[in-house]
């Protein structure tokens, strides 16, 4: 596990050095979207819809619409300049009893890990929490974004759940939730006796994911059974990357020059194209006679014209 954040928890005059981690990670099977003919990768472009060009990222600024259909545009400039929320406290606002906070709001989860010398604080935090029954309301910044998130416990790691803001939980808003309808005591009676007899301890170790089971099934069936191409490698042109794509291509023509280099000094060329700087005597003895059967040769065409006009 790698630490995503590193800050303290505060609360009073206590302070608990902690390093954040995230809790959870998907273990969905991602697919891409390939061409059917040939199994080429089927890429997007940013394109303009106005002028249908392409554009590059460069170009490209934040644009927020109005109601009224006023664009307004938000140069990178214009966002740093904004307030950012950079601190590494975890601020305590408040302890609340666990059974207040509506599980809606909750986001993504953390689990904090203290430093060694943190070690007694972190678990006065927790132990205390437990016993009280409550969370621990509080305030962070994560990613440069304030969040409110709640501190509880599970097992013996203090858990950092990020919420979402009131405003952001819709209420549900369905007429026919207003209908009344009438239950008779026999009918509640059947329907809780019907809970209890399905009732059990939750144990989540018992759950797993039927679908992602059936598809990596479904995925080894048909590499075994030979149902399979070799993925198709295709180079991008150099004008359709990005920059990064146009760094990491730098980087990868980089090694190749220097891995072609090095093979060329380590083995020579079999035939260079020009002579090497240390030539052996034989060699240059070898060219010297063949200059000399050039130049007699040249000389020899030079006069072949001259006995011509002479013998006319």
């Amino acid at each position: 596990m790698r630490a995503m954040w590193s800050g303290a928890v505060s609360f009073g005059l206590v302070s608990v050095p902690v390093k954040a981690y995230s809790a959870t990670q998907s273990h969905d099977i991602r697919f891409h979207q390939v061409h059917a003919t040939d199994g080429g990768r089927i890429r997007y472009k940013r394109v303009c819809s106005i002028d249908g060009e392409e554009v590059e990222y460069a170009d490209i600024v934040k644009g927020y619409e109005t109601e009224d259909g006023e664009l307004i545009m938000l140069t990178d400039e214009d966002l740093d300049s904004l307030p950012t929320a950079t601190g590494h406290e975890i601020d305590v606002i408040e302890f609340v009893p666990a059974d207040q906070i509506d599980p809606l709001l909750f986001e993504k989860s953390y689990y904090l890990e203290p430093e060694a010398k943190a070690a007694k604080p972190y678990a006065l935090l927790r132990e205390a929490l437990v016993r009280t029954e409550r969370m621990a309301v509080v305030k962070v910044a994560l990613r440069q974004r304030e969040s409110i998130a709640v501190l509880r416990v599970r097992g013996k790691a203090i858990v950092l759940q990020t919420m979402l803001w009131p405003d952001e939980v819709r209420e549900p808003d369905f007429d026919i939730l207003e209908t009344e309808v009438e239950l008779r005591p026999q009918e509640l009676t059947m329907a809780a006796s019907l809970i209890e007899s399905l009732g059990a301890d939750f144990d989540p170790s018992q759950f797993h994911d039927e679908y992602r089971d059936a598809v990596a099934e479904l995925i080894e069936r048909k590499r075994t059974t030979g149902e399979t191409r070799p993925a198709p490698a295709v180079e991008r042109p150099p004008d359709e990357g990005d920059s990064m794509t146009d760094l990491l291509s730098a980087l990868q023509a980089s090694v190749e020059a220097a891995r072609a280099k090095a093979g060329k000094t380590a083995e020579p060329a079999a035939e260079p194209a020009e002579p090497a700087a240390e030539e052996k005597p034989k060699k240059s003895r070898s060219r010297k006679k063949d200059t000399a059967k050039d130049t007699e040769r040249d000389t020899a065409k030079d006069a072949e014209p001259a006995k011509q006009r002479k013998g006319a």
